[in-house]
C-alpha cells in the first residue's frame, strides 16, 4: 500500500484527533491507497533529498511545538499562578486544541489531560515517521556530507521523540511504547503499558543520538543542537534520580532505588556541565545577566533586562534559549498567544488568562539585604484611608522599591502601566490598580485608563507584564516568540540540584545561582544560605520558583521532589486560602482533602477512551 505524505498538512501542524498518525487507514479505504497519486506526492517518490527529509521534519516540529508551547497554563498546578487555560479553542488546533479540557488548578487536574495524551502519541507517530524514513534514505547518502545532514536529520527527530515520551513518563508513568512506523492499526491495538525503566532508557538513547550526530549550534533560530540533547538527557536523568530518591508510590510496580538515584544525580550533573562549560556551544545569558535598570516606579519606558528576555523583538534568538518552538507571527495561522493569555483587554482585546496569586510577590527579594522582605500586609483601600500609604501596605506602591529587578520585568502592582494596544497601533500608556474597572488613575501626575480584564477574570492585586509586548503591529493571537523548552538558567539550577546532591554545595554551583541572583540585582547568597545541603536546596528552589515563574516548571517540581504536602499541608487538614492585595479570599485548595486527591496530583489519568479501544491498558491505581 502506497503511503501519501500531506506536506501542506503536516507543515500546519495538522492532527487527527487520535493516538495514531493519520498515515494509518481504515480498511474501507485502503483500496484507494493503492492507487497512484494524482494530486498528492507518493512517499516512494517524495523520499529523495535532503529537502525531502527537512520538510517531514519541519512537519514534525510544528506538530509536536503544540503540545509544549502552552506549558505556562500548567503554572496552575503550582501555588503561584492562577491559570484559566481556557483561550483554547476546541477543535481549532493552531489555538492549542492539545491543552484544550485541561484543568489548571493545583489539585482535581489528574484526569483532564486525555487530549495532551493523544496529541503527545501523534507527535510520537510524527517522529517515527521521520526517522523510519530517513534512516531508509541513509544507505543511497552520496557523500559523507549529506550522510552527516540526514542524521542530524534523524538526531532532530529523536530529540523530539524523546521529549515527547519523556512529557508522557513524567504525566502517566508506564505507557505504551512504540519507536517505529505503524503500517497498520493492529500493531497498536492491544499494547500493554512499557515500564518505565524501559522507556527512560529509550528516552536515553534517543538523546545520546543526537548528542552524537547534532551540530554544536543550530543552523537556525528554533531546530536543535548538541547542547539541547545534553540538556533534555540531563532533565531525564534528574527526574529519574528524583522519582528514585523520593519515590513513586502511585505508580505500580515501581521500586525506588537509593544508589540508581545518586547514579542519575551523577550523570544529570555531568551532562549539565557540558552544557554549562564548552565554549563551542556559544551559550549565555541574555546580555550577559546584568540586572539593567529598574527605571522609574510607576513607569516603564525603562524596565529590568528580565523583561527584554520575553519580548519577542529583544529576546527572540537570545542565546539563553538552548531549545525553543518558533511562531509564525502574523498572516501565518501558526501564531503564539501569550499577549492574548498574559494581557489585558487594552492589549489588542486580551483577556488575562493567566495572573500571578498574590503570595508570589512575597517571594521576590530584597537587593538590600538578599534576603526575603517582611511579609506584605493586605490592606483595603476602601475602608482604610491611610492603606496607600502605610509602610509594607500590599496597595502601597512604595512596598515593592528595592526589590529584585525581575519582580518589576515580570509582575505590575497598583500605579505601574504598560502601553496600549489597538488596531496594531499603540494608544498610550494604560495603568493598573486592583479593583478599577475602566477608570482613570493619576500615576506620577499623569491621568490614566486603567487596565480592564475579560469577563470571569479579575486579578488578585497583580498582573503580568512578562510575556505582555511592549510594541504594536502584532494581533492578540499573531506574536513571533520563540516559546523556551530548555533555558540555560534552568540547566544552571538543574545542575546546582543535582550537584548538591552528590557532593553538597559545590563552589561553581553557588556561583551558578549568584549569576542567576544578579540579573534581579540582587547580592550573593549568604554563607547560611550555602552551608548545608538542605539550605542550599531552598536557595535553589526559590531562584526556581523566581526564574521560571509562568513557565510551566512549577507543578513538574512539585511532584517530582513529592512536596504537594509541604505546599498545601497533609490530607485532611484546613483549607490554604489564596488571598488579594486588600484580603479578600480569591481561591482555597485542599479542603480537608483526602489522601486520594493527593494521590490523584501526583499521577494522571490513563485515557478511558483509550481503554475502551485496548483493554490491555491497565490504569494508573488512584484512578481505579
Amino acid at each position: 500500500m502506497k503511503k501519501i505524505l500531506f506536506i501542506s498538512k503536516i507543515a500546519a501542524g495538522f492532527v487527527l484527533p487520535a493516538m495514531l498518525f493519520a498515515i494509518s487507514m481504515s480498511s474501507c479505504v485502503r483500496d484507494l491507497l493503492n492507487q497512484p497519486p494524482t494530486t498528492e506526492l507518493g512517499a516512494d517518490a517524495f523520499w529523495q533529498s535532503d529537502d525531502d527529509a527537512l520538510s517531514a521534519l519541519m512537519g514534525a516540529y510544528s506538530h509536536i511545538r503544540y503540545t509544549f508551547d502552552r506549558d505556562y497554563y500548567l503554572d496552575g498546578h503550582g501555588e503561584f499562578v492562577k491559570t484559566r487555560g481556557t483561550s483554547v479553542e476546541s477543535g481549532t488546533y493552531r489555538l492549542g486544541d492539545a491543552y484544550q479540557g485541561g484543568t489548571y488548578t493545583p489539585s482535581g487536574y489528574g484526569n483532564t489531560f486525555d487530549k495532551l495524551y493523544r496529541y503527545l502519541y501523534g507527535g510520537v507517530s510524527r517522529a517515527n515517521y521521520v526517522i523510519g524514513n530517513v534512516q531508509k534514505m541513509l544507505p543511497d547518502a552520496k557523500s559523507d556530507e549529506q550522510l552527516r545532514s540526514l542524521e542530524a536529520i534523524i538526531g532532530e527527530a529523536r530529540l523530539l521523540r524523546g521529549m515527547v515520551y519523556f512529557r508522557l513518563i513524567s504525566m502517566w508513568g508506564d505507557v505504551p511504547y512504540f519507536g517505529h512506523i505503524i503500517e497498520d492499526d493492529s500493531e497498536v491495538a492491544d499494547l500493554t503499558r512499557t515500564p518505565i525503566a524501559a522507556i527512560k532508557d529509550s528516552i536515553y538513547a534517543d538523546f545520546t543520538y543526537a548528542i552524537e550526530k547534532l551540530p554544536n549550534r543550530p543552523p537556525i533560530f528554533g531546530r536543535a543542537a548538541k547542547p539541547a540533547a545534553y540538556a533534555f538527557r540531563g532533565k531525564l536523568q534528574l527526574y529519574w534520580a528524583c522519582w528514585n530518591k523520593f519515590g513513586w508510590p502511585e505508580l505500580a510496580g515501581f521500586t525506588p532505588n537509593a544508589s540508581a538515584a545518586q547514579a542519575a544525580y551523577q550523570g544529570a550533573a555531568a551532562d549539565f556541565k557540558e552544557v554549562i562549560d564548552n565554549p563551542d556551544y556559544g551559550l549565555s545569558l541574555f546580555r550577559n545577566g546584568d540586572p539593567g535598570e529598574w527605571g522609574t516606579m510607576g513607569q516603564a519606558d525603562v524596565l529590568p533586562n528580565y523583561y527584554y528576555l520575553f519580548n519577542p523583538d529583544t529576546g527572540n534568538g537570545s542565546s539563553e534559549m538552548i531549545m525553543v518552538f518558533t511562531h509564525g507571527g502574523t498572516g501565518t495561522s501558526q501564531g503564539e498567544e501569550l499577549m492574548r493569555d498574559f494581557g489585558s483587554r487594552q492589549q489588542e482585546g486580551s483577556q488575562g488568562f493567566v495572573i500571578p496569586y498574590y503570595e508570589v510577590a512575597d517571594r521576590y527579594q530584597s537587593t538590600v539585604t538578599g534576603d526575603f522582605c517582611p511579609a506584605l500586609i493586605p490592606m483595603d483601600p476602601n475602608t482604610n484611608p491611610d492603606a496607600r500609604t502605610t509602610p509594607n501596605s500590599a496597595v502601597n506602591p512604595e512596598s515593592y522599591a528595592d526589590r529584585d529587578y525581575r519582580m518589576k520585568a515580570t509582575i505590575m502592582w497598583d500605579y505601574e502601566r504598560y502601553i496600549g494596544m489597538t488596531g496594531l497601533t499603540a494608544n498610550g500608556w494604560v495603568g493598573f490598580v486592583s479593583g478599577t474597572w475602566d477608570g482613570i488613575v493619576t500615576v506620577n501626575g499623569e491621568r490614566l485608563p486603567t487596565i480592564s480584564w475579560g469577563n470571569n477574570t479579575g486579578p488578585n492585586g497583580y498582573v503580568f507584564r512578562k510575556f505582555v509586548r511592549n510594541y504594536a503591529g502584532q494581533g492578540r493571537s499573531d506574536g513571533d516568540f520563540g516559546w523556551p523548552v530548555m533555558r540555560l538558567p534552568d540547566v544552571y539550577l538543574m545542575y546546582a540540584e543535582a550537584s548538591n546532591e552528590v557532593s553538597g554545595p559545590l563552589p561553581d554551583a553557588i556561583d551558578l545561582v549568584n549569576k542567576i541572583r544578579h540579573r534581579g540585582n540582587l547580592p550573593p547568597l549568604a554563607s547560611s544560605k550555602t552551608d548545608t545541603k538542605e539550605h542550599f536546596f531552598d536557595a535553589i528552589e526559590q531562584e526556581r520558583i523566581i526564574e521560571l515563574l509562568a513557565e510551566g516548571h512549577r507543578g513538574f517540581d512539585l511532584r517530582r521532589w513529592r512536596a504537594i504536602e509541604r505546599v498545601w499541608g497533609a490530607p485532611n487538614t484546613p483549607r490554604v486560602l489564596r488571598i488579594d492585595t486588600w484580603g479578600v479570599e480569591k481561591a482555597s485548595y485542599f479542603n480537608n482533602e483526602s489522601e486520594l486527591t493527593y494521590q490523584r496530583c501526583y499521577i494522571f489519568r490513563i485515557p478511558p477512551s483509550e481503554r475502551e479501544r485496548n483493554s490491555n491498558l491497565s490504569q494508573n491505581t488512584p484512578w481505579l
